[in-house]
């Protein structure tokens, strides 16, 4: 790495919040065997501490109301709210704390936490690519990132299914998460 992109990583080293208007949390499940269904989260809070000296001290924690579930579809979002699925009256929450980050090379990383969905805890590996900052026209020092993951919902006890005629079932159990994140800089 040159000096120049050293000292330019060093400048990013800070606390960071997300900010809601301009992150997505989202997420794709397969539907029937035969197509996506996407959807996001709404509401939710979250942290970065970037350390752009030494990337493995960096940390992120993200809370998710579980109520804000938006897949443009009421009945659907009503269901996936209900005891089938995430139970959002008794687990209100999804979250999310980091146990360790890395540099993959170039804009590349890799952060490694604890998903908890439903009460369940398990480890969770998100590749993350650095999109880059900018100070907004309100003075903003901002910071982007795009990540994925794939997690299989069975493994947080998200198991309700329905067989289909033609074989297969209605929802996949293997689901893509997608984050893009601005975060800006706390003064």
């Amino acid at each position: 790495m040159s000096t120049s992109a050293h000292s330019d990583l060093a400048a990013l080293t800070g606390d960071y919040t997300l900010d809601p208007a301009h992150t997505t949390i989202g997420f794709v499940a397969r539907h029937a065997m035969v197509t996506n269904v996407k959807g996001q989260f709404r509401e939710f809070s979250g942290t970065l501490h970037l350390d752009g000296s030494d990337p493995a001290k960096s940390t992120a924690t993200l809370d998710v109301t579980m109520e804000s579930i938006d897949t443009g579809n009421a009945d659907r979002d009503g269901h996936l709210k209900s005891a089938d699925f995430f139970k959002t009256d008794e687990y209100p929450t999804m979250t999310f704390r980091s146990t360790s980050a890395e540099s993959l090379g170039g804009d590349d990383y890799r952060v490694t936490g604890d998903l908890t969905i439903l009460g369940t805890t398990k480890p969770l590996t998100i590749d993350l690519e650095y999109n880059g900052t900018a100070k907004d026209p309100f003075g903003n020092d901002r910071v982007g990132f795009e990540g994925k993951a794939e997690i299989k919902r069975s493994e947080w006890g998200l198991t309700w299914n329905a067989a289909l005629e033609t074989g297969g079932v209605l929802v996949s159990d293997k689901i893509k998460l997608v984050f893009d994140v601005s975060a800006i800089r706390n003064a």
